[in-house]
């Protein structure tokens, strides 16, 4: 593989993530972008089409995971994989899955650098038979621990893009967390909010559910930060934080968090 080029996909929601693996792309000759995804589904639609050499993989998509992109392209057609991603839980989950490398966001170029030298030598002692029995038996363990989510652990952190940068907000500076769309706004303790690109109900999966609770369709609190649950009127609830803030607690979620807190 090494006399020839490495035909690459490079596939994540993040247009700032694709841009930034491409631009770094172009200092590593051997390698050659033919395509990019911007989706799961997309992902395996452009990597059966492209047949590539090479993926660059985000393991936390919109609309599903890195994990369920290899199982439906399937292991005897799915090239070697360089993950992607914001969480270090998953760093061992995907070697587990046979990945190449993975790239934890956000990565420099000297770090890309090494995962693409990995993928070049990879590509040079591997066959497509030995790299379809690597993935089919670490599938098969997927399957026994279950699909779509790291094996243990919780996100202690999240990634925030804003104003051109990148950064990392520790999940516990975190007080409350409400819906806007296809994203969600942390407000933090300093006082800041930030926009993430992620759903509730999939960043719900990521938290830990012993510090973080839903307590309404549009909401999420952080236990830590929880001063008061008030009994409103006709038996609703509204909690209330420990920097002033009041929000309803609707009776869908008031049996949970009445679990968490009180015990009941």
């Amino acid at each position: 593989m090494s006399a020839t080029e490495i035909r690459a996909v490079v596939v994540d929601d993040e247009p700032l993530t694709r841009e930034r693996v491409s631009r770094f792309l172009e200092s590593v000759p051997e390698i050659r972008l033919v395509a990019e995804a911007d989706s799961g589904g997309e992902a395996v639609r452009t990597i059966r089409r492209e047949d590539p050499d090479l993926v660059f993989l985000d393991i936390q998509l919109q609309d599903r995971d890195g994990f369920d992109v290899i199982r439906q392209v399937g292991a005897e057609r799915m090239p070697p994989v360089v993950f992607v991603t914001a969480y270090d839980e998953y760093a061992l989950r995907a070697f587990e899955v046979g990945a190449v490398d993975y790239l934890l966001k956000p990565f420099d170029e000297e770090r890309f650098g090494t995962a693409a030298r990995q993928a070049i030598e990879r590509l040079d002692l591997e066959d497509s038979a030995q790299r379809a029995r690597r993935l089919e038996s670490v599938m098969e363990a997927l399957e026994e621990v279950g699909a779509g989510g790291a094996t243990e652990g919780f996100a202690d952190r999240l990634l925030v893009h804003a104003q051109g940068t990148i950064r990392f907000v520790a999940a516990e500076s975190v007080r409350w967390i409400e819906a806007a769309g296809n994203y969600v706004r942390l407000h933090t303790t300093d006082g800041d909010t930030h926009l993430v690109r992620e759903t509730m109900s999939r960043l719900e999966q990521k938290l830990d559910p012993d510090r973080f609770v839903r307590i309404h369709r549009s909401a999420m609190v952080n236990l830590d930060h929880v001063e008061e649950i008030r009994h409103w009127s006709s038996g609703e609830y509204r909690v209330d934080l420990d920097d002033g803030t009041e929000l309803k607690l609707t009776r869908t979620y008031r049996e949970r968090i009445l679990d968490r807190v009180l015990g009941k």
